[in-house]
């Protein structure tokens, strides 16, 4: 930790005991297909139409039964299974397309998915990607990559080859979480993304009449739309919040 020393605990003990576990239950439900998509709409503010879905990863423990995704995405990432878990979950997302189709049903536009640091740090991210994609029979332009600020400062260079290759490909981009994170603007500038998310907690402020987070809101607004870049806003889950939000 830096700090030169540290006395051992029987607190610490749990915690790595506890960490273990988790990638030893994660790990068996990542193999044996136990890991579940769940898809959140997308809505257009001004005429209410669908524009696309985001694919949210929910992991069900037979003995723990729902696990939040804070409690175990950061000990997988940790442990280096986020390659193999970003590639379930695109593999996942196309399966799921196909059987839409099969259906008969409306498919979404786009379907969104987060990419976590650890890809974006591999050189043959994008040519793996692509691989999925078409083996699966699908096409990069109905998907959306999210990306977050901080997963793009780890190696700049390499993030923006990478994003490059599959901009090129037909992919877009959104970067998440903004506001939350480092060099925005700069990245605004040098990285093509489509859409600019705006972190659920200033949606929150806003609807706690928080005049800050409502300043933030319409500023971000705005630069996207001189750069025409699309807004997302993350956390609108009331009437009330979605009334706000039409109001800016």
């Amino acid at each position: 930790t830096g700090g030169g020393h540290c006395l051992y605990s029987a607190e610490m003990g749990a915690q790595l005991s506890h960490k273990l576990d988790v990638v030893q239950r994660f790990s068996q439900a990542l193999r044996n297909n136990r890991l579940q998509l769940y898809y959140q709409p997308k809505v257009s503010l001004s005429g209410g139409m669908l524009t696309g879905v985001e694919a949210l990863l929910r992991w069900h423990d037979p003995e723990w039964g729902w696990v939040a995704p804070t409690k175990f995405l950061p000990v997988i990432e940790e442990r280096g299974m986020m390659t193999e878990l970003g590639e379930w979950v695109l593999s996942e997302a196309c399966r799921q397309l196909q059987t839409w189709k099969e259906a008969g049903l409306t498919l979404p536009p786009r379907i969104a998915i987060n990419v976590a640091a650890p890809q974006i740090d591999e050189k043959d991210f994008a040519a793996r990607t692509l691989a999925i994609i078409e083996q699966a029979g699908q096409s990069p332009s109905r998907f959306e990559l999210e990306l977050t600020e901080s997963s793009m400062m780890r190696d700049p260079q390499c993030a923006m080859e990478v994003t490059q290759a599959l901009v090129d490909a037909g992919f877009t981009f959104a970067i998440d979480d903004f506001g939350t994170g480092y060099s925005s603007l700069g990245y605004l500038r040098n990285v093509r993304f489509d859409t600019i998310k705006i972190d659920r907690s200033f949606v929150q402020g806003a609807a706690k009449n928080k005049a800050d987070s409502l300043a933030i809101i319409r500023s971000v607004v705005a630069l996207a739309d001189s750069l025409n870049i699309a807004t997302t806003c993350e956390g609108v889950e009331t009437a009330s919040s979605l009334s706000l939000i039409q109001l800016l």
